[in-house]
C-alpha cells in the first residue's frame, strides 16, 4: 500500500466510521512521495534518536521517520483514524502513537517519558489551523535538538525573515528567540488531498541551549509586541503604552537610535539594548 497514493488513501479513509477531510483541523495529506522522504533525511535522524510528529494522517511520513529513527512518538487529534494507523503503521514496531491534542499534552514530559535514552527532535507537517500556537509549544518545551516542520510558505517566511523585511514580526523574533531557522524548499498545493489553497515550505530549526542575547525574556518580549502591535507608529509611540513616552524616549536615545526609528528594522540585540536600558 502506497500511503501517498491518492486512491489507497480514499481506500483507507472509506474504512473508517464517517472520517470526513476537515479543514478546522487543517487536514491535507500529501499525494507526492518524495516530500515526506525528503522531510525525513533533511530532519538529521539515526539509530539514537527518538522523533516527536505531529499529526500524522495516514501515516506517510511517520514511516520515512520510523524507518531512520530509532523510535517515533506521534500526537494524533482524529479519533476517527485510530483504525487506519493500525493498519499502515502495522509494520513497524517503533512508533507509539497517542490520540488526543497535543496543545494539551505536557510536550516535554512525554517526550522524555515514552523516547528514554535518545536524543530528542521532532519532525512534523504541522497542521495549519494550528501553527503559530503548536510552535510556540514546541519551543517552550525546550527538549529538542532540532525541529523539522512544514507550515504554509508565509509562515515559513516569518519565522527565517531578517530585520527591515515585509514578513520581519514578532513571530520572527519569537521563533529566533528560541532556534536558528532555515529554509529548506517549497511544496506546493498539488502534492496534497485536498489541495490548499497556499503553498508550504520546509523549515528546519537548530534549538538554541540558551537565548542569543542577553536580556530577561519576561522584559524583552513585552517591547517586541508593543513594536509590532502598532507598526505604523514610531517605536517611541508604541512603547509608550509599556513604559510611558518619556521612559521610552530616554531609553532609545541612550541605545543610540534615531527618534523616528521603527520597531521593525531592529534586531533582537536591539531589542535586548532596550530592555536593559529600561531596567537600568
Amino acid at each position: 500500500m502506497d500511503l501517498c497514493n491518492y486512491h489507497d488513501i480514499q481506500a483507507l479513509l472509506a474504512g473508517t466510521d464517517g472520517f470526513r477531510f476537515s479543514k478546522a483541523k487543517g487536514q491535507n495529506f500529501l499525494t507526492a512521495r518524495w516530500v515526506p522522504e525528503r522531510i525525513a533525511d533533511e530532519a538529521g535522524l539515526g539509530p539514537d534518536v527518538g522523533v516527536v510528529e505531529i499529526g500524522p494522517g495516514v501515516g506517510c511520513l511517520t514511516e520515512q521517520l520510523a524507518q531512520r529513527a530509532a523510535r517515533v512518538l506521534s500526537f494524533e487529534v482524529e479519533e476517527l483514524l485510530r483504525p487506519v494507523l493500525t493498519q499502515t503503521l502495522a509494520p513497524y514496531d517503533n512508533i507509539d502513537v497517542v490520540f488526543g491534542d497535543v496543545m494539551r499534552r505536557d510536550i516535554r514530559a512525554e517526550t522524555e517519558s515514552r523516547l528514554p535514552g535518545l536524543r530528542h527532535v521532532l519532525c512534523a507537517n504541522l497542521p495549519y489551523s494550528i501553527t503559530t500556537p503548536v510552535l510556540r509549544k514546541i519551543y517552550e518545551a525546550r527538549c529538542f535538538e532540532t525541529v523539522t516542520v512544514m507550515v504554509q510558505r508565509e509562515v515559513a517566511a516569518r519565522m527565517c525573515a531578517r530585520a527591515g523585511q515585509a514578513d520581519y514580526g514578532a513571530f520572527t523574533l519569537l521563533t529566533q528567540w528560541y532556534a536558528e531557522p532555515e529554509p529548506l524548499f517549497t511544496v506546493g498545493p498539488e502534492c496534497f488531498v485536498p489541495r490548499p489553497k497556499v503553498t508550504s515550505a520546509v523549515v528546519r530549526m537548530t534549538m538554541r541551549q540558551t537565548p542569543p542575547v542577553d536580556a530577561d525574556e519576561r522584559a524583552i518580549f513585552p517591547l517586541i509586541r508593543a513594536a509590532f502591535g502598532q507598526r505604523r507608529k514610531t517605536l517611541q509611540n508604541a512603547l509608550s503604552g509599556v513604559c510611558g513616552r518619556d521612559a521610552a524616549r530616554e531609553a532609545i536615545a541612550a541605545c543610540g537610535f534615531p527618534e523616528t526609528v521603527r520597531g521593525e528594522t531592529l534586531t533582537l540585540a536591539d531589542f535586548a539594548a532596550l530592555a536593559r536600558s529600561l531596567s537600568s
